[in-house]
This record gives structure tokens, C-alpha cells and sequence, in this order.
């Protein structure tokens, strides 16, 4: 089965793009923060204590991000391969040879992806010293370093993430018959998640009440735990949102009850769109606000040495969440926006016109953004509140909606472009070739 995945990875590489995109990008992310361990071995003591928690805390976060991505991206990719999945059955493949070829081909793309990604790595950590200079974080005596720590950390978390992704994938979808979605567990594993948010947020306004600044510790991971954990449950939240919205958008006319009956038939598949908007909404609303908190209450004060470091490690983060959603949001609407290019052609057969089409996908954007960024702002409100009481004495902060409107309108930019213009590569065409694709 491995000269089969060979032999899909050859003469299938589109349906493999996300997924390389995602292990390239966590790979090059990966080595950068790496690097830092590197170029820590030969610094001061200042230095590298400062070096090295960036290296922890980035590349920690990083490696979530990264399992997330290639896991999600992997799925999508094989889902879109039934066809090819049962006729392998129906030629004799069992359950285990179709595991060991979903595997090797997650192996084989975070190989490549691993070893194109070295000099992307190289310049990103490179960069990173930089910003370290700039801030006076580490002494500008000290060079940038790339060596074993590096190339091992990048090599050997992309390969071991995305093993684990595909072996994930692998069970999930090469089992006889169709594959049944179990939500008891992921609503648990999104309960789980919450719990540990909320476990975090009241440890951040009880214990960590007059800290100063180290109440950042709790607060930011309040923030990313309760995103994580309403990401899971985006079925239910579309649904929710589709339920309320629903009659509204369907005074809009035949492109609106499509797009509403459309939802309710594929939520499953548009709830993927949804985990990454409110992953991106979330982590960086609440990073953003608690670090405006944060300025406004250290102001005229003397702060630690480390609390450039922690400013830096938040901005960081936050473009580095951006980065990655962007391309897995991309990515996997673009990728399941294709999947539909029969369905499309039969809606125009049934007598749908291009641009009710056009109107029906904007208008499932609509609800995916919205359901995105709606659970994003409340999962965001974990780190806002708990943080503004424990730092400024106030729950809620005193803070512009500016951010916010900026974070939205990205989410919303990134959804209509990769949905809209997808779908209008997808119908052109005559529907009578694209019925018998």
C-alpha cells in the first residue's frame, strides 16, 4: 500500500496541497522557534533565559496549532477520496492495508514538507533574533544560530504530528461501510476543553488577583482552551446560528432557502470552516485585549525584565494564528467548495442560475463567518474578563471595539474570498460535463 500512496501523491497532488501547506508552515514555525535553543548556547545568561522561554512558549503553542491544522486538513483531503476508498475495498483492500496507505502518505507529504520548509525555518528564526534585538530582549552581540536543535525539532515534530494525524484519519475512515460521525465524543473532548478554560479563568480573577502581569499566564490559556473547546463543538453552534438566522436569510429568496437547506444537509463539512474562524476570532481577540489591558495598567509603572518578553511572545503568537488559519481556512474552503462541482451542476440542471449559486455560497459564508466570530467573542470573553478584573480592577475593560471589527472583517474577508471565488471557478463550464465528473 505504500506504492499506492506513492502512486496518489504522484498522480493526485491537488488533493494534497492543504495538507503539505499545513506540515510546511508548522515545520518552517517549528525549526524558527527551535533555532532559538540554538542560538541560546552561545548567549549571555540575560539573553538566553530570554531566548529560551520565547523557544518554549511559541514553539509549544506552534506544535498545537500544527496537529490541529494537518489533522484537519488530512481529514478533508481523504474524505474526498470515498470513490477511490470503496473501490479499493470492493478490489479486496482490507481495513489495516488502507490504514498503512493513508499513513504513508502523511508521512511521505511531512517529509517533503519538512525538507522544503529548512530555509523558510532558517530566515524565520533569523528574524526572530532580530525582533529580539529590537526590543532588547537579547544583546545584539549575539548571532543567530540553525543546527541539530533546529533541523531535529522540525523534522521530528511535523513527521511525528502528522503520523499521529494520519493514523487518526486512518481508523476514522478505512473501516467497512459509511463512516459515521460519534459526537458523544467530541462533545465530550469539547466539554473537556471548556472546563479546562473556565478552570483557568477562575484561577486567573481568584489566585491570581494582584499578580500584575503573571496573571497572563492563566488568562492566555483560558482564551485558547475555551476556543479549542467551542472549535469542537462548531456542529452544534452552526446549527444554533442556522436556526435563529435561518428565517431571516430565507426572505432573501430562493438563493437563501438554498442556502439554508444547504447548511442544515452539509453541516458536518461547513462546521470545518467554522472551527478555524472562531479559532482565529478567539485566540486573538482575547490576546489583543488582554495585552491593551495590560499596557493600560502597567503604564508609569517598573515591570519585570520579562514582560517585554511575554508583549513579544503575545504579538507573535498572534501572527503566527493568523498565518496558520488563513492558509487551513483557505484551504479547506476551497478544497470543499471544489468537492460540490456535481452538486452545483445538478442545482443548474434543476434550473439554478450562476448567480443564485453565487448568492446561496455567499450566503452560507454568511453564517459560517458568523457562527465563527460569535463563538470566538465568547470564548475570547475567558481571557477579557478574568484578566480585567485581576489586573485593572474592572471586569469589563475599557478597551475600543476597533480590534475586534478588524479581527471580524478579516474573518469575514478570508471566508468570502476563498467561498466566492472558488465557486465561481467551479461553475463555469457546461453542468452536463460537470454532472459526469
Amino acid at each position: 500500500m505504500i506504492a499506492v500512496a506513492l502512486r496518489n501523491l504522484r498522480h493526485r497532488p491537488g488533493g494534497f496541497v492543504a495538507t503539505f501547506l499545513s506540515a510546511f508552515l508548522g515545520a518552517a514555525l517549528i525549526m524558527a522557534f527551535a533555532s532559538l535553543i540554538d542560538t541560546a548556547a552561545d548567549a549571555d545568561a540575560v539573553s538566553s533565559e530570554s531566548l529560551s522561554t520565547t523557544a518554549s512558549i511559541g514553539g509549544g503553542w506552534c506544535l498545537v496549532i500544527v496537529a490541529f491544522a494537518v489533522t484537519s486538513t488530512l481529514s478533508l483531503a481523504v474524505r474526498q477520496r470515498a470513490d477511490q476508498m470503496a473501490v479499493l475495498r470492493r478490489a479486496g483492500a482490507t481495513g489495516p492495508q488502507l490504514r498503512r496507505m493513508i499513513v504513508g502518505e502523511a508521512l511521505l507529504i511531512a517529509l517533503a514538507a519538512s525538507a522544503v520548509a529548512v530555509p523558510a525555518g532558517f530566515a524565520l528564526g533569523r528574524l526572530l533574533v532580530s525582533l529580539l534585538h529590537d526590543t532588547g530582549q537579547v544583546a545584539g552581540t549575539v548571532d543567530a544560530a540553525f543546527g541539530v536543535t533546529a533541523l531535529g525539532a522540525g523534522f521530528g515534530v511535523t513527521l511525528l504530528g502528522s503520523f499521529a494525524a494520519g493514523v487518526a484519519t486512518a481508523r476514522r475512515t478505512s473501516k467497512l461501510g459509511p463512516r459515521r460521525e460519534r459526537p458523544l465524543l467530541r462533545r465530550i473532548g469539547g466539554g473537556l476543553f471548556l472546563l479546562t478554560g473556565a478552570n483557568c479563568a477562575v484561577l486567573t480573577a481568584t489566585l491570581m488577583d494582584g499578580k500584575g502581569i503573571d496573571a497572563m499566564q492563566t488568562a492566555g490559556q483560558a482564551g485558547i482552551w475555551s476556543s479549542v473547546g467551542l472549535a469542537l463543538l462548531a456542529p452544534e453552534l452552526l446549527r444554533l446560528v442556522t436556526a435563529v438566522l435561518g428565517p431571516v436569510v430565507r426572505l432573501l429568496g430562493a438563493a437563501g432557502e438554498l442556502a439554508v437547506t444547504g447548511v442544515h444537509a452539509r453541516t458536518r463539512q461547513l462546521a470545518s470552516a467554522v472551527m478555524p474562524v472562531l479559532l482565529f476570532t478567539g485566540i486573538a481577540t482575547a490576546t489583543v485585549y488582554m495585552q491593551g489591558i495590560e499596557d493600560d495598567a502597567a503604564a508609569g509603572q517598573v515591570q519585570p525584565d520579562y514582560a517585554q518578553d511575554i508583549k513579544t511572545l503575545n504579538y507573535v503568537v498572534i501572527g503566527m494564528i493568523t498565518l496558520f488559519v488563513a492558509i487551513m481556512l483557505v484551504n479547506t474552503l476551497i478544497a470543499a467548495t471544489v468537492h460540490r462541482r456535481r452538486e452545483f451542476a445538478q442545482q443548474r440542471l434543476a434550473g439554478s442560475t450562476r448567480g443564485q449559486l453565487l448568492a446561496m455560497v455567499s450566503l452560507e459564508g454568511v453564517l459560517v463567518t458568523v457562527t465563527g466570530v460569535l463563538g470566538g467573542l465568547v470564548a475570547s470573553t475567558a481571557t477579557i474578563l478574568p484578566f480585567g478584573s485581576a489586573r485593572a480592577d474592572r471586569v469589563w475593560p475599557d478597551a475600543s471595539p476597533l480590534p475586534f471589527a478588524l479581527i471580524a472583517a478579516t474573518a469575514v474577508v478570508l471566508t468570502a474570498f476563498a467561498m466566492i471565488q472558488t465557486t465561481r471557478r467551479t461553475v463555469r463550464g457546461p453542468a452536463t460535463v460537470a454532472v459526469r465528473a
